[in-house]
């Protein structure tokens, strides 16, 4: 299937094929599933403690290629001479307030001031679970992001805007756009998911996942997307990836149009050729579906074959072609 920009309907965006997200009645269909299976779906002990050393930071990678993974979807990413933050949020609650809502499984390994100088941020959309606004509000006046470019996909620009970044330091993408920071091309691709930070404005803002093709590496970041016949094409065109995030939780078969889950994962990173090293984000830190918080890790790490790269949260990790990286700290 050839990729293309996204289209609009009136005020809405499109997905890429025909997509099914759900309505309120989901609630009447999960409502046994979501209280017998409670228990499960959050750590009975505290994890970690996990935390960062900034230190590390001074000294670039020596592969080229270091990330480090905050949890969920937001991981720091040092490519080829730049530092890329992706969806930052050290928000307490993955939710629209600060009491109630999917809490957090372990702290921030990292806080916010001990940053590095960041040379960009991705935001990839508007769900609350990749945009803290909190977050964004105290990063937009941080040295650390002095003279950063923030990018996101269209219409998510104006939202960063209200929560402090300047206008002229955020770059708005449609699919297939691309912006360069430093040696590293940055481009916008299709994802199959929604937006919306209320059941009112679902669609206003696009949705995207991203290729960061530098002269040495390569890394394509999935954020949220159901399975779709596009993945090969993304990677003929903008792989082999060194390294592929690929979203392995918050799934379930009522929503698998937008969340692939772990199998469809596995599908996805082969459909793109499965080069490189296959790296499952979006599980671990916040109860955001039905299944058991560790069934998505537990049903990929059998899976013969699969080259996994799963860091330790808030540990900077090289990533070396064709080594894998199998962190326990889930157990």
């Amino acid at each position: 299937m050839p990729l293309e920009p996204a289209r609009r309907e009136g005020r809405r965006f499109l997905n890429p094929v025909p997509t099914g997200v759900g309505s309120l009645s989901i609630m009447f269909e999960i409502g046994p599933e979501f209280f017998l299976g409670a228990k499960a779906r959050s750590p009975h002990k505290p994890l970690g403690p996990f935390r960062t050393d900034p230190a590390i930071y001074s000294t670039p990678p020596r592969s080229g290629l270091r990330i480090t993974w905050m949890g969920h979807s937001t991981s720091l990413v040092e490519i080829d001479g730049i530092r890329i933050l992706i969806d930052p949020v050290w928000e307490e609650r993955a939710s629209p307030v600060s009491w109630s809502g999917p809490k957090r499984f372990f702290p921030p390994p990292l806080s916010l001031n001990e940053l590095p100088p960041l040379d960009a941020v991705i935001v990839s959309h508007d769900h609350y679970d990749h945009l803290g606004a909190a977050t964004i509000r105290t990063l937009a006046h941080l040295a650390a992001t002095a003279t950063a470019q923030w990018i996101a996909p269209l219409g998510v620009g104006s939202l960063l805007q209200q929560y402090g970044v300047p206008k002229a330091r955020c770059c708005e993408l449609n699919w297939l756009d691309s912006t360069r920071v430093g040696a590293v091309d940055v481009t916008a691709l299709p994802a199959r998911h929604f937006s919306g930070r209320s059941l009112f404005n679902r669609f206003r803002t696009l949705w995207a996942s991203f290729a960061l093709s530098g002269p040495q590496h390569r890394v394509y970041y999935g954020a949220d997307s159901g399975e779709w016949p596009g993945f090969p094409a993304i990677g003929e065109q903008f792989g082999p990836f060194d390294l592929t995030m690929l979203e392995i939780g918050a799934s379930h078969p009522l929503w698998a149009d937008i969340h692939m889950g772990p199998d469809g994962a596995v599908r996805s990173f082969n459909a793109m050729g499965g080069h490189g090293l296959f790296m499952p984000i979006h599980w671990g830190l916040f109860d955001l579906a039905l299944h058991p918080w560790k069934q998505p890790i537990e049903q990929i790490w059998p899976i013969a074959g699969l080259k996994l790269w799963s860091p330790t949260p808030g540990i900077p990790s090289e990533v070396v072609t064709g080594v894998e990286l199998r962190s326990e700290w889930w157990r």
